[in-house]
């Protein structure tokens, strides 16, 4: 019987040789002088193309909405990790900040005090660079930026769990203001407190959008505690802070800004992917930047069918409608307008074809903005 030829054994890998640290750290600390420098040389050209556009009025005349979208798309289209798209993008959305502040920062309105979600959602599209004014109410945000006061504003539109936030889409009725940009911002809900007990809690302040938001928890856990509605979540932290039997229901910043404890240590909202949808607002209509949405308003005639020959031109010329939702036109007794989300840019050929029909149909067609669909 013919023996079993003997198995060649298998060769080790050598061991990978441990990094020395000194050399690794040196190696950071040069490229971190690279970034720099670079980041310094953008900033030059930046100040160029500043330059080449010759003396304007002021730093919202420097800025480029559909610019930014492109080159945050880029970075997105380059990233092969291991870092993050939202990671990077953050990264280059300050470093375009600081660039344009050179100008001089732009002036954002937004619901304020310091601390609430609509301030996180101005630091995510704006950047650090930029002025940012806590005003008082979305109403005062449309004022500040119909005056000139801020260059640009930025409220909150949808929740993904509470539906639409109404008082942003009667603001459009009346004022002459254009949409140039949106944020999505994952929400975050956490019960603060100056104590940080939950066995203290007598009462607890929030906005109403974030009582709805929490429901489930605080029916499992707080379910005799009183609940008192508040302008905003910050307004909340800050009556917070006067007691030890009071908490508020706000974000994480919040809670740094009043010196506020977390009662848990996790987000208490019944949505784990809970996002606000906030616009940007400002003066004037924004070229394409190659991936834009464009919202209308239509107030339709009082007849069989209306609805569906404002909605056909669309379908007819290939364009997506991302969204409609009607309120009183405040016109006339049960009149109603309607608020659309399209695919695409105004200026877009099938959305001119599209708009151009529409007007047939329509009792009156208002161009709310066209502007580039939120970046990670």
């Amino acid at each position: 019987m013919a023996s079993k030829p003997k198995k060649t054994p298998k060769k080790t890998a050598p061991a990978e040789a441990k990094p020395d640290l000194a050399d690794v750290r040196a190696k950071i600390d040069g490229i971190d002088r690279q970034i720099q420098a670079l980041i310094a040389e953008r900033a030059r050209f930046a100040h160029q193309v500043g330059r080449a556009k010759g003396k304007l009025a002021a730093a919202v005349d420097y800025y480029r909405p559909e610019r930014e979208a492109q080159v945050l798309r880029m970075v997105v289209d380059r990233n092969e990790g291991p870092l993050s798209d939202e990671l990077l993008v953050h990264v280059f959305r300050e470093i375009m900040s600081a660039c344009l502040a050179q100008q001089e920062p732009l002036k954002i309105g937004y619901l304020g005090p310091e601390g609430t979600f609509s301030q996180q959602a101005v630091l995510k599209h704006f950047g650090r660079s930029a002025h940012g004014l806590p005003l008082a109410s979305i109403e005062e945000v449309f004022q500040e930026v119909e005056s000139g006061d801020a260059d640009f504003g930025v409220v909150p539109v949808e929740n993904s769990g509470q539906g639409t936030i109404q008082i942003t889409l009667d603001m459009f009725l009346t004022s002459n203001l254009k949409i140039c940009g949106e944020v999505e911002l994952r929400v975050h809900q956490f019960l603060l407190s100056r104590s940080g007990h939950i066995e203290d809690i007598e009462r607890i302040y929030a906005h109403p959008q974030s009582f709805a938001q929490t429901a489930g928890w605080l029916r499992a856990n707080l379910p005799k505690v009183e609940k008192i509605p508040v302008s905003s979540n910050a307004e909340g932290a800050r009556r917070a802070r006067n007691a030890d039997d009071a908490a508020c229901i706000a974000g994480e910043s919040a809670g740094h800004v009043y010196g506020l404890k977390k009662v848990v240590m996790s987000s208490i909202q019944d949505d784990k992917d809970n996002t606000t949808r906030f616009l940007v607002i400002g003066r004037q209509i924004f070229p394409p930047s190659g991936h834009d949405r464009t919202s209308v308003l239509v107030s339709i005639h009082d007849k069989p069918g209306a609805l569906f020959d404002v909605l056909s031109p669309f379908a007819r010329h290939g364009i997506s409608m991302n969204r409609i939702e009607s309120r009183p036109s405040h016109h006339a007794k049960w009149e109603y307008a309607f608020f659309i989300d399209l695919a695409g840019h105004v200026d877009d050929p099938a959305m001119k074809q599209a708009m151009a029909e529409l007007k047939d149909h329509a009792a009156q067609v208002k161009v709310l903005g066209s502007y580039p669909v939120a970046v990670p």
